[in-house]
């Protein structure tokens, strides 16, 4: 029997924006050609944030020998200070989007950058991303990522595939119901955000993203950590890029 593979890949892009040049930005489409669904955190509110992401998948258009299609969230409604967007992009050939991607509205009140939601078609396998910034550790992202442990109720139909940057480790207890329920992370130890400056060649610095999925619906043929700043001369180069590296798995 054969059984379908897609490959999904998180990636906290800071600030994408003015900030991206055309360079940067091809420099991201070159990572992001061998995925073939991408959620993106951290767009700005701006229009120069939508835009960004219109560049990004033209360069993928352009670049990657595929067809690519995207959605844009709204900016998250909680926290006018820390409102952002998110972005989903996906190879059309393979990959068919439902119905519309949205802000998840049952914790909007709770969660500053309520997840987005988008529900993917590939081949005999239907799977809903939910990505999600959460606050900065030292804002105790624990409390808003506690409420995720109620979304595989509320969206009892669906396989959710829970991603993005959590700000805290998996091994944060916070994430145990989560677990008990069968929702297991593909990383563990893995650090995924960039350091200011290495020690000692050793450029990560934090175990913030992630991939939390049932190991019972899902197989997890590879998990890769994909560690872009060793194609920078410097640190502070691969930084202007992002802060975090991209995670990429395999999924059957």
């Amino acid at each position: 029997m054969l059984f379908s593979q897609v490959k999904i890949m998180t990636w906290n892009l800071k600030n994408i924006g003015s900030s991206k040049t055309e360079e940067h930005l091809s420099y991201m489409a070159k990572i992001m050609k061998q995925a073939d669904v991408i959620a993106i955190q951290e767009v700005v509110t701006n229009p120069a944030g939508a835009k960004a992401i219109a560049a990004l998948h033209e360069e993928l258009n352009r670049k990657s020998g595929a067809k690519w299609d995207y959605a844009l969230s709204d900016p998250t409604v909680s926290s006018p200070y820390r409102s952002e967007r998110y972005a989903y992009l996906w190879k059309t050939q393979h990959i068919k989007l439902k119905k519309k991607a949205f802000l998840d509205q049952h914790y909007q009140e709770k969660i500053e950058r309520e997840p987005y939601m988008a529900t993917f078609q590939y081949k005999d396998l239907e799977f809903t991303l939910v990505s999600l910034h959460a606050l900065p550790k030292k804002h105790q992202p624990e409390t808003e990522i506690k409420y995720l442990k109620f979304f595989p109720e509320h969206y009892a139909e669906n396989n959710l595939i829970f991603l993005g940057d959590f700000n805290l480790t998996e091994s944060h207890s916070v994430f145990n119901p989560l677990k008990k329920q069968g929702y297991n992370p593909a990383f563990t130890n893995q650090k995924t955000s960039l350091r200011q400056k290495c020690i000692n060649g050793d450029c990560l610095a934090s175990e913030y993203d992630n991939i939390f999925l049932q190991q019972e619906v899902f197989t997890v043929k590879s998990a890769k950590a994909i560690l872009f700043f060793e194609d920078f001369e410097t640190i502070q180069e691969a930084n202007k890029i992002s802060d975090h590296i991209p995670l990429l798995i395999e999924i059957q």
